[in-house]
């Protein structure tokens, strides 16, 4: 409680806030900096002449905040920002 204006927090969105950052997988699995994950479809990439292919394997990932939340580097392709929702945990 706040002595100066009496505003009351509530302790279950103070713990939520100092989470941090929680990024999760297509399946619902916590997503962790240096997981390794596995793609689940096919993604076409601007100014590549082929697709990522589901069941590609990334190793080492990066969680940031963004609408492209895992930076990866792919082996063969190069460094490369992905949407959690496109992975699975391996």
């Amino acid at each position: 409680m706040c002595a100066e204006c009496g505003h009351e927090w509530n302790p279950d969105e103070v713990a939520a806030e100092d989470a941090g950052l929680v990024v999760k997988d297509a399946n619902g699995n916590v997503l962790q900096d240096g997981d390794d994950v596995v793609m689940i479809k096919d993604l076409a990439v601007k100014g590549a002449p082929k697709a990522l292919k589901a069941g590609t394997k990334v190793r080492g990932i990066k969680l940031v905040d963004g609408d492209h939340n895992i930076d990866c580097r792919i082996e063969g392709f190069g460094a490369m920002a992905l949407k959690s929702e496109f992975v699975k945990k391996a």
